[in-house]
């Protein structure tokens, strides 16, 4: 890749296109930056015939305030994560691959046409819709059950060094450095991690990298898609849920029922697979873990204040100490997180 290509500047991805032969040398599409991501660069490409691309470019060092690399590589995974979630997940829940630039770490996909709105901003903004929250549910459970027991995705995925890069090591084995009392629930967490393979984990399963659009939800951002434990995709995001709940007061029991009506529609959508048994005793575990790292690891949620990190890291650490023994009902870790936070 020429090392000052950057395609957030707008002569830099006009040439690229060209010499490419992505566009007609004539063409002149509109560009748009979009934020929100902190590993990669991502512009709008708007063409002239009213076809809109989103084109992407890895990062090798990731735009937050703490030191933290992963290989641009990166981008072949999430364009094979394209490829096979559109197979795996439900219909119209995912967008086509346009192409993809392993040499330069740059991939294109199909825009999603406008109206939409970015899940995450419904969610600060108090727009709790509960059928969106179903559908979050469906769409995990429907990816984790298709993708179980299929030895192409198993050997397909196998590689779990971005995974590594962009989760374990930032969120938990960071995390564990800077809150001693947590590091052995952690390290123990990671072992258990690394011995579990049951199927397709998207790894970045978060309300920011969800679009709503006429009523449905669209998933992006493949690029820590891995063969693992899809109890991470649900200890992450029941953390974006909980994390709201606790920073939302007026809305806590919404995001609560919220929380608990995902792991419902989630379980309804996986149905009956041999590895069900244990599985809710590990999303438990990694939520709590993904609780804490998202107020003490390398990526904190933005939207907390000190006060509120504060809170979350201590009522966390607590609830390590006695885990409870599911994710909802009265003594579930639902309950006990909103009254330890409230």
């Amino acid at each position: 890749m020429s090392a000052d290509l950057d395609i957030e500047r707008p002569g830099d991805l006009l040439a690229y296109l060209r010499e490419h032969g992505r566009i007609d040398p004539a063409e002149t599409p509109r560009f748009q930056t979009l934020g929100g991501g902190v590993s990669n660069r991502a512009v709008l490409v708007e063409r002239p015939g009213g076809e809109g691309w989103v084109v992407k470019q890895a990062l090798a060092k990731l735009r937050v305030p703490t030191d933290w690399f992963s290989s641009p590589t990166r981008i072949a995974r999430e364009a094979l994560g394209l490829r096979w979630l559109a197979r795996l997940a439900p219909p119209g829940t995912t967008v086509p691959l346009i192409f993809e630039d392993a040499e330069n770490y740059i991939l294109a996909m199909t825009a999603v046409p406008p109206p939409h709105d970015n899940w995450k901003t419904l969610l600060l903004a108090g727009q709790l819709d509960p059928d969106h929250v179903a559908q979050f549910g469906t769409l995990l459970g429907t990816i984790h059950r298709n993708a179980s027991g299929d030895p192409a995705v198993a050997r397909e995925f196998d590689d779990r060094s971005f995974y590594d890069s962009l989760r374990l090591d930032p969120y938990y084995r960071y995390t564990s450095t800077q809150i001693p009392a947590a590091a052995p629930f952690i390290a123990d967490l990671l072992a258990e991690t690394k011995a579990t393979r049951l199927t397709l984990v998207h790894g970045d399963y978060s309300p920011k990298n969800i679009l709503v659009r006429q009523g449905k939800l669209i998933l992006l951002d493949h690029e820590v898609v891995h063969h693992g434990d899809p109890a991470f995709d649900l200890g992450f995001g029941l953390t974006h849920l909980l994390s709201k709940a606790h920073h939302l007061p007026a809305l806590r029991g919404e995001f609560a029922a919220a929380a608990a009506l995902f792991w419902q529609r989630y379980r309804d959508a996986l149905g009956d697979v041999s590895w069900l048994p244990g599985l809710e005793a590990r999303v438990v575990r990694h939520t709590l873990a993904c609780l804490l790292a998202r107020v003490a690891g390398r990526s904190p949620l933005e939207y907390l204040d000190e006060a509120e990190r504060a809170r979350q890291r201590a009522t966390v650490v607590a609830l390590m100490r006695e885990v409870p023994g599911g994710v909802s009902g009265g003594e579930g870790l639902v309950g006990k997180f909103v009254a330890g936070v409230g």
